[in-house]
């Protein structure tokens, strides 16, 4: 009887991503998972709170304005909720954001279009990854 190997390998961080733009959704997840990075996609704020592994996630990355529920809204909603982990705004309206918010509840604010490595960068300095 062959000898079982235990051989894990390390867990990746999870990222739980929310934009509406198809196109950007999937270009952002493949850039994370090159990145090391296990990815929950979803299209709306709405479908990841639906998704019971969603407060298990070690980043938040999410686009502000999006139909029914912004990221704000949705970071909100996950705080209320207990979740704790850092949040990255992806926008293209950083001065509306800005001018709206009482206070930082975002750890960064990314404007698009999005840099590969600035991105990775962005969510490993979140989560403290090096």
């Amino acid at each position: 009887m062959p000898e079982q190997t235990n051989s894990t390998e390390p867990e990746r961080p999870r990222v739980l991503l929310v934009e509406d733009d198809n196109t950007s959704r999937r270009s952002t997840q493949l850039i994370l998972q090159a990145c090391g990075y296990d990815v929950r996609a979803f299209s709306s704020g709405t479908l990841a709170l639906a998704d019971p592994s969603a407060i298990q996630a070690a980043c938040l990355v999410t686009k502000y304005r999006m139909a029914g529920m912004s990221g704000l809204d949705l970071l909100l909603t996950l705080r209320a909720i207990g979740w704790r982990s850092p949040a990255i705004l992806i926008t293209t309206h950083r001065g509306d954001y800005i001018a709206n918010s009482e206070e930082t509840l975002f750890d960064e604010i990314m404007e698009q279009p999005l840099l590969d490595r600035r991105l990775c960068a962005c969510v490993d300095r979140a989560i403290k990854r090096q």
